[in-house]
Parts: C-alpha cells; structure tokens; sequence
C-alpha cells in the first residue's frame, strides 16, 4: 500500500501546473486500475507492511475513495472554468484522498484515528473555500465541532487501550473482559466517534447542512466516503467489547430504526433538493448501523455491502442535483421541476441512480439490504414492522425526489437552461456500472 501512498504523493506538484487538471484526473483513474488488477482475494491481511495493511473490507474502501477522488474532479469542472485557484482545489482533493488511504489501509488503531482526524481538514477547506452561500461557515464549524467533540474521548479511549493490552494493532488486539462501569464509559468513548461520524439518529444534524453549503466535491466526498469510515471503524472496535455490547445493542438497534423511520418522514417534507438526499443518507446509515450492531456476520457483510452501493449512488445523485443547480442556479424543488421537458437525457439518469437508491435489482444496495434485514430480523422478529417502514418510505421519498423534479409545470425561468454535456453523462455513468456490475461477484464482500 506504500506504492498508492508515494504515487498520490507525487501527484501534487502536477496539481500546480498550468494544465494540471487532466493529468491529475487521468492518473487517479489510472490508480484505481493499478489497485484492482493487484487485488488478492484473502480472508486475512494483505500487502503488510510496517504500518499499512489492508483486508478485503479496507481494500474495497481504498479502492472506493480514489475511484471517487478521480469522479470529483471531472464534476468539479466549474472550478476549472472560473479559473477560482483550481490549483489548490486539486492539492485539497488529492491530499483528501491520500488520507482516506492511509485510514482505510492502517493496521494501528492510533494511526488510524489520526488519518481518520486529519480527513476533516481537507473537507473544511473545501466547504469553506468552494461552498456556495454565506451560511458555508457555520456549517463548517458544525462539522468540526461534532465531530471534534465525540473525537476527543476517543483519543483517551485508545491510550487506555494500549496501556491495557500493550499493542493497537488491530490483528493482535483483543477483547476485555471487564463489564464494569469503568468499560462501559471506554466502551461509549471508542464507540460513539464512529457513531457521530456515521451519522446516527440525534447527532446527525450536522450532515445535511454541511451537504446543503458543500461545493460538489465535497459533498461526492461526503456522501461517498467520509460517512463511511465511521462504519468502518465501529466493524474495527466493536469486537473488542464484546460482553458488554451485548448487554447494551438492543438500545443502538431500536434508536438506529426508528430514526430511519423518522428521518424517512422528514425526507417527504423537504423542498431542498440536497437536504433531500442528504437524509436519505442518514436512513441508509441508520440500517448499516442496525446490521452492524446485531454483530452477525451476515450483518457486517450487508453493512459492507450497502456501504459501497450508498457510497456510489448518493454520490451519483449529488453529482444530478449539481447539473440542476449549475443551470437553474437553485435547489428548489419548486423552481426546479419539470426538467423532462429540457434534459430528458439527464432524466434517465435521475430514474437510474434513484432506483438504485430505492435498492432495486441489479444494485449492491438490494443484495446489502437482504442481507441487513435477514440479520435484523434473526436477531428479534420485532424489527420487522421498522424495516417494512423504512422500505415503503425510501421508496416514497424516492419517488417524490423523481417525480417532483422531472414532472410538472416547469418555472418559465428555466427556458435559459441547456442539456448536459458528454463529461456529465460519463460520470453518471461511472458511478452507475460499478454500482450496477459488482453484485455479479457478490461473494468478493463477504466479510
């Protein structure tokens, strides 16, 4: 995994070139091809080296974050045309992804809470930097903020941790066996950063705000990768408490639920098109926190699964929700409806990835589900009704998204507005084959 880490290193001064912004694009694509023809398929640890060392799960998110840093800069053309210090935009994209590297492939627990830190730099910039209204900056310190303040715990977590055990290598770690009141609090501060991060239910405010005021790179950044390294690292930590996560899982299960049910109704209720979305993302969430709190195995692998599908198709969907808002100049719902009648090409595109959204077949997100409610449901029968509930609504919310956008009576404003163009139709539909083509080797995520 060195090998990844030098070569996005020496990406950086091609950033500061003058026609850097291809070359940069060409060469993260590139690396993705070089990541997936050196995959080795093992249940264990491999391409170890003294710090770095990735599994099948670490492998696929790495492979995840470049594919999505290579998306965010062909959406992010604006930045280039506007000529708005497109240099540091690429340093910004190029150093978020060579972080997200370094967390997913980090075989020590403190490394990986400080790439797993140092992620959020590279996101603030971005939002304060390219984000588009004043309201940018409060966003931002949400951002930091909530996730600073659960962060901090955490930090002390991990040291009583290697004080304990004399290592955080993660394949030498092992469980602790105290349930008293004392591991129960180190319990929470290991467990609940990764909890903020997600998001779960009640501390999940920050997300869509930092959505709404993010330019498009970070919000494909935040959707596709950020929010997952909170799942990745509860799959990481949970193991090790054991005894006394058993005691406590029915209270994550039942609030992950039932703020899926509840957040689904908030999203029938919005007019923005990016808070839309951005919910959305906290239901999906929400059910990968229920699979992942059952501490089954098929509930890791559906929470891996819908993971990678979540991570391209809210992606996706942000990128459709950019092209809306580059011609119309508004998220609205209202002003923005009735776009059928002006990009019908871009319509196809809003069915595609929305009925990935809604876990149709073929998508990861359908097999990730199955898997998520098998577990659900194998740990108590009274998650039924909550999970019917979360599928009837993300349909629903689904179709409102669609139908309120592509139908209607179009704003007479709207007639200035022109079709996309071919880069935008590439990178729906790179985002679209990968999330549509990997179910034909399903047995690859199984975790």
């Amino acid at each position: 995994m060195l090998k990844c880490v030098l070569y996005l290193l020496f990406l950086t001064p091609i950033c500061f070139m003058g026609s850097g912004w291809w070359p940069v694009q060409a060469f993260l694509f590139l690396l993705v091809f070089l990541l997936t023809v050196g995959f080795s398929y093992s249940g264990f640890y491999f391409s170890v080296g003294y710090f770095m060392g990735v599994d099948n799960v670490g492998y696929f998110l790495v492979l995840l974050s470049v594919w999505i840093g290579g998306l965010m800069i062909m959406a992010s053309e604006g930045v280039l045309r506007s000529g708005y210090y497109h240099g540091m935009f690429l340093v910004l994209v190029v150093f978020l992804t060579l972080f997200l590297v370094l967390a997913f492939s980090s075989v020590d627990l403190l490394l990986f809470y400080i790439f797993f830190e140092s992620s959020l730099v590279p996101t603030l910039l971005l939002i304060f930097g390219w984000g588009y209204q004043p309201e940018r900056l409060q966003a931002g310190v949400y951002l930091l903020f909530y996730t600073l303040l659960a962060s901090l715990p955490m930090l002390v977590g991990i040291l009583a941790l290697m004080s304990q055990g004399g290592s955080l290598s993660f394949p030498f770690l092992g469980g602790v066996l105290d349930c008293g009141f004392i591991t129960f609090v180190w319990y929470l501060a290991l467990v609940f950063a990764f909890l903020v991060k997600m998001p779960m239910f009640l501390v999940h405010l920050w997300l869509p705000s930092a959505h709404v005021e993010a330019p498009i790179a970070g919000s494909m950044v935040l959707a596709g990768i950020l929010l997952k390294l909170g799942g990745y690292g509860i799959m990481r930590v949970l193991f090790l408490f054991q005894g006394i996560h058993i005691s406590v899982s029915w209270f994550w299960v039942s609030l992950s639920l039932v703020g899926g049910v509840l957040v689904s109704l908030v999203c029938l209720r919005q007019a923005d098109l990016s808070a839309l979305i951005a919910y959305s993302s906290v239901v999906h969430m929400g059910l990968v926190l229920g699979g992942l709190m059952t501490l089954s195995c098929w509930g890791y692998s559906g929470a891996f699964l819908v993971m990678l599908g979540h991570g391209l198709c809210s992606s996706g969907l942000f990128c459709l929700a950019n092209v809306s808002y580059e011609r119309i100049g508004s998220r609205s719902l209202v002003i923005g409806r009735g776009m059928l009648s002006f990009m019908p090409s871009v319509t196809l595109w809003w069915f595609l990835l929305g009925v990935c959204n809604m876990a149709s077949p073929p998508s990861l997100n359908l097999m990730g589900e199955i898997f998520l409610m098998g577990s659900l449901v194998g740990w108590c029968w009274l998650t039924v009704p909550f999970l019917a509930l979360i599928s009837f609504f993300s349909a629903c919310y689904t179709l409102y998204m669609y139908s309120t956008s592509q139908h209607g009576k179009f704003y007479s404003g709207v007639f200035s507005s022109c079709s996309g163009c071919v880069r935008e139709y590439v990178v729906f539909f790179l985002h679209w084959l990968p999330l549509n083509v990997l179910i034909l080797k399903g047995d690859l995520f199984l975790v």
